[in-house]
């Protein structure tokens, strides 16, 4: 059996005032041919697919790309072409088929073409005809469109949040590789649902988003059901088939595969007050709940500047609120500014320096704020590998010292942004705080075994959960919950 498997992967935030060129692909890992055979080992996706390959006999793998550019703004036309033209190319080389495999994120778009994702696939399917099956990992935060559905054969979406990439790529590649021995034949079925909802809500761990996985897990134990993937769209995706969906897979069940789809959809409508339902705090409460709790670690989510949404990570929301209240411990916080780093590095560790920090790519929803502090210290050129997440480079990083406050600065969003090692590398220990700000509204994992208490922080900003304050000027309407007349079609 002849695979082809690439990985082009981005999250695109419609309201950030990022642009995502082939640099930011580079940063998180762009390897082509042999070397993401290499590389990926155990690595999202890619990983999981991998790792059931091994276990098979007479499979020829014949890897093309692996670009992942993680989240953020809207990608250029230029880095699209290349992404797509690199795709082609290697599928054509790669030629006979009898398979291709693609781990893809779902909710990307470039300047020039809402549907990356859909023209991705159309592109293989163009190279590969229509009858060599195409199976796809999606993150479940994917937007799912027509495009998508007609040129896939298999569209598998994660199944919780955090996310367990590697676990979805093991599913994918199950039933690719029951298709190629003839065991299952799948049938598609899906429906869109005109929705969007905010962050807060997105843990499939609890609330009504688990209510609704639950169902799909459950639906998966009846025969002839292949998958269940329910995909609520990533909420800051401007685009023109914006909404949830979800995709029933069966094994030549077509019947079946509609009826579990409008039961997933209709139990999604049914819940869609509740997905609204918040406990955020404003950031002045919010951090005097934070010195008000009896022990730490305190997580103060920083909703607004989800790095892992697409944010810049220069909001100083949060961090405006730590400076103006006096603290009774430790608090860390992380901020993407290039240009502090290099005032850093200039004045050296155990100088004492003046300096504007943040609010420099997102001035919207945020402003500088002015800090004196003292360089803790400096870092050159870090690597980590954080297993399932890749090989990350921080590149140059610093720690600024004031009071109580810790700020650890990078250079470039990455990964590490919300990850205990940002500050460890820098001589920090996470147990030593009181509170850390974690730009991110979901991924707090990391911090686990320290956490004991977690608050989410109503801050403003290109990943913000109040959707009514953004300028929506390409989803379909009308849409929940912007238009009163929204509905759910019978279909």
């Amino acid at each position: 059996m002849r695979i082809a498997l690439a990985e082009i992967a981005q999250e695109t935030d419609s309201f950030s005032p990022l642009t995502a060129d082939l640099k930011d692909f580079e940063s998180y890992g762009l390897y082509f041919g042999p070397e993401i055979l290499e590389r990926m080992p155990g690595v999202g996706p890619l990983g999981g697919f991998l790792e059931v390959a091994a276990g098979e006999k007479d499979v020829t793998l014949l890897p093309v790309i692996r670009a992942f550019g993680s989240a953020g703004g809207t990608i250029t036309a230029e880095t699209f072409e290349f992404l797509v033209a690199k795709l082609v190319e290697g599928l054509k080389l790669s030629l006979p088929l009898d398979a291709v495999f693609l781990s893809l994120h779902g909710a990307a778009a470039s300047a020039k073409e809402d549907d990356v994702e859909g023209a991705l696939l159309q592109a293989a399917r163009n190279v590969i005809g229509n009858t060599i099956p195409i199976v796809v990992a999606f993150d479940h935060h994917a937007n799912i469109t027509q495009r998508m559905v007609d040129c896939a054969n298999a569209l598998v979406g994660h199944e919780t949040q955090p996310h367990d990439p590697p676990a979805t790529g093991r599913k994918a590649a199950k039933i690719l590789f029951r298709m190629l021995k003839g065991e299952i034949q799948p049938t598609v079925c899906w429906r869109k649902i005109p929705m969007i909802t905010p962050q807060d809500q997105f843990l499939t761990s609890e609330g009504p988003m688990k209510e609704w996985f639950d169902l799909a897990r459950q639906m998966e134990q009846s025969k002839g059901v292949l998958d269940v993937s329910p995909y609520p769209m990533q909420p800051w995706l401007d685009v023109l088939e914006g909404g949830w969906a979800v995709i029933v897979h069966t094994d030549n069940e077509p019947e079946l595969a509609k009826a579990l789809a409008a039961e997933m959809a209709e139990k999604a409508w049914s819940l869609r007050d509740r997905f609204w339902v918040s406990a955020r705090v404003a950031p002045v409460g919010a951090v005097r709940q934070a010195v008000a709790a009896t022990q730490g670690l305190v997580i103060l989510s920083d909703t607004g500047d989800s790095v892992f949404g697409g944010a810049p990570g220069d909001s100083t929301c949060v961090l405006r609120a730590l400076l103006e209240q006096p603290l009774d411990g430790p608090a860390y916080v992380p901020m993407v500014d290039a240009e502090a780093v290099n005032a850093a590095i200039a004045a050296g560790v155990g100088a004492s320096l003046t300096i504007a920090l943040g609010g420099k790519m997102d001035n919207i929803f945020s402003k500088p704020v002015t800090v004196t502090a003292k360089v803790a210290a400096i870092s050159h050129g870090f690597t980590v590998d954080l297993h399932d997440r890749g090989i990350i480079d921080l590149s140059r990083t610093a720690l600024l010292q004031t009071g109580s406050i810790s700020i650890a600065l990078l250079e470039h969003r990455c990964f590490a942004i919300n990850h205990p090692v940002l500050y460890s590398h820098l001589g920090l220990e996470i147990a030593d705080a009181k509170m850390v700000v974690v730009k991110t509204a979901s991924n707090f994992q990391f911090f686990e075994r320290w956490r004991k208490e977690l608050i989410r922080v109503d801050s403003p900003g290109t990943t913000q959960s109040d959707l009514t304050a953004f300028q929506w000027k390409r989803v379909p309407r009308p849409i929940y919950p912007l238009d009163a007349g929204a509905r759910l079609s019978v279909e």
